[in-house]
């Protein structure tokens, strides 16, 4: 097996800003960066057309290219019908921005698709993602939902359901092994039809946990549940851990990307930890071995 896709940083995972992170991700020897693009120097409504000429010649001047935004809302994702027509904006004001600043790809949580699909907040989350996907293919880009939530098998299931695949998939094969325990391999093949990006990160399970105490979900009681990264930290359920020292056999995973034929980028995000930059540059070099 010999990679020959290009490898990606989560910029916001240096925690020190996005124009030194775009520093750092150079230095560490990434070819492409994400970037969250929600709130603060990188909100869309911030930006104006000459910031974003200016940020967008900025990476191209460095030697870099954006693998995809960032746009979590946050929340309960897309469970909250009243609350969706101001989250369905926002996203397509963030894919306005990525393309242009030179991507056609949004990654986002849309919170836990529900077992039932004839539920309330199934159906809610069906019409949001259908509104979405559309203006998604309408601009040839995609809103890409990130694994973790639910199984491959009932995300496919959901995606199957809407009209086109303007909403596809971010495929992160530690959240499935840290909270839902599926099998990425298996899950690559499955997406297969979906996936446009792809983190690369590494955890371990240490016990079953509900995902609701992750991602939370509407209506779920307590909502006090802790962000995933500080669950990755203390682990009281999973940790996420350096690359190669979890439970993620990245022999088979590479090996199934390949079989799939993903050409995209393998974007490398790191949410804990006291030293992420050393953890990034293993990382990069980490995947490198594969090449």
């Amino acid at each position: 097996m010999k990679l020959t896709n290009k490898i990606g940083v989560m910029v916001d995972s240096f925690g020190i800003g996005v124009r030194e992170g775009l520093l750092k991700a150079r230095e560490v020897g990434a070819e492409g960066v994400q970037i969250y693009a929600v709130k603060g120097e990188m909100a869309p409504e911030g930006l104006d057309t000459a910031a974003r000429r200016e940020l967008r010649s900025r990476i191209e001047g460095l030697g870099l290219e954006i693998s995809a935004l960032c746009g979590d809302l946050g929340g309960h994702g897309f469970q909250d019908r009243k609350a969706n027509p101001a989250k369905i904006e926002k996203s397509k004001r963030i894919m306005e921005l990525g393309l242009e600043l030179g991507t056609n790809i949004v990654t986002t949580h849309i919170g836990i698709v529900p077992d039932d699909p004839n539920s309330e907040i199934y159906e809610t989350m069906q019409q949001a993602c259908e509104e979405m996907g559309r203006f998604a293919m309408s601009m040839n880009a995609y809103f890409a939902i990130e694994t973790g939530p639910e199984t491959a098998a009932h995300l496919r299931a959901f995606l199957d359901s809407l009209s086109t695949n303007g909403v596809s998939v971010n495929f992160d094969p530690a959240n499935m092994v840290m909270v839902t325990g599926d099998d990425p391999v298996q899950g690559v093949h499955l997406l297969k039809e979906y996936i446009v990006h792809t983190h690369v990160k590494d955890g371990i399970r240490n016990r079953e946990v509900d995902p609701r105490f992750v991602y939370g979900a509407l209506g779920f009681d307590p909502m006090a549940h802790e962000k995933i990264a500080d669950l990755a930290e203390n682990g009281e359920y999973f940790n996420e851990v350096p690359l190669g020292e979890g439970k993620v056999d990245f022999d088979r995973y590479f090996s199934a990307l390949q079989d799939i034929g993903y050409k995209g980028y393998l974007t490398i995000e790191r949410e804990v930890g006291s030293n992420p930059e050393s953890d990034i540059r293993k990382a990069v070099e980490f995947i490198r071995n594969y090449r």
